[in-house]
């Protein structure tokens, strides 16, 4: 896929596994998630940022394409970016490493909602912001500098 300004490291834990050793398939959205949080921390000011608009964001759909097997103990690195932002609906996608190689991609879709209605709301424009400098070609350089300088409370 290649791409990527983010990633976050995981280890699979022996949990995860089944009585093989190998990572059960759920778990790849599990780490989805971990990465999807990580990078709204590290580039909008967090998920309670997110909430504190008034704002939830709502998962509508995920796919997982699985390449090769993760193991216990495997050391994983779960990339992300956002792929599309359109309105109310933004969509990540992911690539999960091990040593460089590529193991899993996927995406989930999401939709921005208010929290007291639960009908679609546009994504705010700070988000959208922040976003787009994560996804610049220059994240690549300032994206472990970036962590405190966008806050979609701001």
């Amino acid at each position: 896929m290649g791409g990527f300004h983010f990633s976050t490291d995981v280890r699979v834990r022996f949990a995860e596994t089944d009585a093989q050793g190998v990572a059960h398939n759920s778990n790849y959205l599990v780490w989805f998630e971990i990465a999807r949080i990580a990078y709204l921390e590290e580039f909008a000011g967090g998920y309670p940022a997110l909430r504190e608009t008034g704002l939830e964001s709502f998962v509508l759909e995920s796919h997982v394409s699985y390449r090769l097997p993760a193991h216990f103990d495997d050391r994983l690195k779960i990339h992300a970016r956002v792929g599309e932002l359109r309105g109310a609906r933004f969509r990540f996608e992911y690539e999960v490493t091990r040593a460089g190689e590529p193991i899993a991609d996927g995406w989930t879709s999401h939709a921005c909602v208010d929290a007291k209605t639960l009908r679609p709301t546009r994504i705010p424009q700070a988000l959208a912001d922040a976003i787009a400098r994560a996804e610049s070609s220059s994240a690549a350089s300032s994206a472990k500098s970036s962590s405190a300088s966008s806050s979609l409370s701001s």
